[in-house]
């Protein structure tokens, strides 16, 4: 899909130029990326105003060190600058009021579209994470693995981990410069990660430049004696177009 991506892209820019026309991927200005349109864009991605269900709020199936952190974090978005994200069940909800440039854009059907990572409906068995967002570079996600992600008996899959990271790597990617598409995921996995417990992961925008944002996370046990795994991402910017039906 991503490989797909890249060809829609590179196909559209090769067209547009033999036309004359502005590229696929306008450059944005680095300087810009970390001001007021990050606020901008966490604002919209936040709006109170919608009848989505958050699957990013606390149930029966969490476990006590994620409900504790959980809490810790929530009372930092009152004084000190952190921002709860919400997750709904697709990317068609986190991007409304925005047009992906044309030729990246598909028909929405009438299908059930889910985020992989919100795909396993059960609470408890599947994916389990909530991410807190500090402007303009810093981040938390909180990750449970339920039995459903299940690798060697008892531990998570490192797949798992791997697109929980790629999944909260692209939503910091959007709010810090509209990136949007994985260019890659590199991962080095240290220890396994027993099914029902709490992974912390620490996520940082190291730099947006030439239209990438470089990040990097380390995801670890809430009292951080154990590293389950180090990773770096490097996310495309791509400049969206605002919808006039909002």
């Amino acid at each position: 899909m991503i490989r797909r991506g890249f060809q829609v892209v590179a196909r559209l820019g090769h067209h547009r130029e033999l036309l004359g026309a502005p590229r696929i991927l306008p450059r944005l200005n680095p300087a810009s990326a970390f001001g007021s349109s990050t606020d901008s864009l966490v604002s919209r991605f936040c709006s109170e105003k919608t009848d989505l269900k958050d699957y990013a709020l606390p149930n029966a199936s969490w476990c006590s060190d994620m409900l504790s952190l959980y809490q810790e974090f929530l009372e930092k978005t009152k004084s000190s600058g952190w921002v709860k994200l919400p997750s709904y069940k697709s990317n068609r909800d986190h991007i409304r009021g925005f047009k992906l440039p044309s030729g990246l854009e598909v028909s929405s059907g009438k299908g059930d579209w889910r985020i992989f990572t919100r795909c396993i409906q059960v609470d408890g068995q599947g994916y389990e994470y909530v991410i807190f967002f500090h402007p303009p570079k810093k981040s938390v996600c909180l990750f449970q693995p339920g039995p459903y992600l299940e690798g060697p008996p008892g531990f998570a899959h490192g797949g798992s981990l791997a697109a929980m990271m790629d999944e909260a790597f692209s939503k910091i990617a959007y709010l810090a410069g509209q990136g949007l598409l994985t260019q890659s995921l590199n991962i080095r996995f240290k220890n396994l990660i027993p099914v029902g417990s709490l992974v912390v992961m620490d996520i940082e925008v190291e730099k947006i430049e030439d239209q990438k944002i470089y990040m990097s996370c380390i995801a670890q046990s809430r009292d951080q004696k154990t590293v389950y795994a180090k990773s770096s991402g490097v996310f495309l910017q791509l400049q969206l177009e605002e919808s006039s039906s909002q």
